[in-house]
């Protein structure tokens, strides 16, 4: 589980695209280019980084509506996803999909989904597979808060124990689902607590530490590689921005924003790589700065992309 030098550059690199990439959606969005809505993860890139640094390349993942840092720390390539994104033709799904389902399957990501706990069931089917054609690779199954207490995600955390498959789901705990806060909707402290009602293991841990989350993660892929069954960790984190773009956030309050801006994952990583000498802060300030720059030159690929045809508008529809 120990990481090398090279791979904690590549996961603070991760870390500051997501962060460009999604104070980009903001601008655009803010200008007009880009159609319906779309969920911000900003404050939440050490959940997604450090989950998806565990994996093996030829691993999968399955992602929810709050999706940008898990096709980025999944290794999206930039200027496709911002096509996705904005709706070309370029684009992973050929701008079918934008921000809800951007699906990179020659990468492993099988997609985000845009209902609530959507992906949780898929998981098990996509565990199933895998087992019976005896495949030694895992799912990574990303949901929020809000899914743990919906019923799919019991039916399914369920049959995944039963047959034992090799899935580790992760509940990216940001304390709302929309507007109500996990304390009224949990009569647990723990979400991860409920594993123990399907036999498997549970992990709660710091979700803005990259680390702690890379090292949780890393045991229950390495359970699931054994074929010794699913486990639910659950990353405390908060995003920073509303639920949607058309939150107004009256819910929370300034000072409770701001100590969770605080605690900024990125931050956080920056000072431990400091202190353990392994980059110096030229070299971490390059590193943030070429993350922006792969952002502005992916927006100049997407806008110099073709729409797609209004011909072509039924491919891929199949109801």
């Amino acid at each position: 589980m120990t990481l090398d030098e090279a791979k904690k550059r590549e996961m603070l690199r991760q870390m500051y695209s997501i962060r460009a990439f999604e104070e980009m959606a903001e601008q655009l969005y803010a200008m007009g280019k880009i159609h319906g809505t779309m969920h911000l993860s900003i404050g939440m890139e050490a959940s997604a980084v450090g989950a998806i640094a565990a994996l093996r390349p030829d691993d999968l993942i399955l992602s929810t509506h709050r999706g940008h840092g898990h096709c980025i720390a999944k290794g999206a390539d930039l200027n496709r996803m911002m096509a996705e994104f904005i709706g070309k033709e370029t684009g992973y799904c050929r701008g079918r999909g934008g921000s809800m389902h951007i699906a990179d399957i020659e990468g492993g990501n099988l997609g985000a989904n845009g209902v609530v706990a959507g992906g949780v069931p898929i998981a098990v089917g996509v565990g199933l597979s895998l087992k019976m054609q005896k495949r030694d690779q895992i799912i990574l199954c990303f949901f929020g808060d809000g899914a743990a207490n919906l019923g799919p995600f019991h039916e399914a955390l369920n049959m995944a124990a039963i047959w034992s498959l090799p899935v580790v789901y992760v509940c990216e705990n940001n304390q709302y689902a929309m507007s109500f806060h996990v304390r009224k909707a949990f009569a647990i402290e723990r979400i991860s607590d409920r594993a123990t009602a399907y036999g498997m293991p549970g992990e709660t841990v710091d979700g803005n530490d990259v680390l702690a989350v890379y090292e949780a993660v890393s045991k229950g892929i390495e359970r699931a590689r054994a074929g010794q069954g699913p486990s639910l960790i659950e990353n405390v984190t908060y995003r920073w921005r509303g639920h949607s773009r058309s939150d107004i956030n009256r819910y929370r309050t300034k000072e409770e924003i701001e100590s969770w801006q605080e605690k900024c994952p990125i931050k956080r990583f920056r000072k431990h790589l400091l202190d353990e000498g392994v980059l110096t802060g030229e070299e971490i300030d390059r590193i943030k700065e070429e993350a922006y720059t792969a952002i502005d030159a992916a927006v100049e690929f997407s806008e110099a992309s073709p729409d797609p045809d209004l011909k072509t508008i039924e491919e891929g529809v199949y109801a």
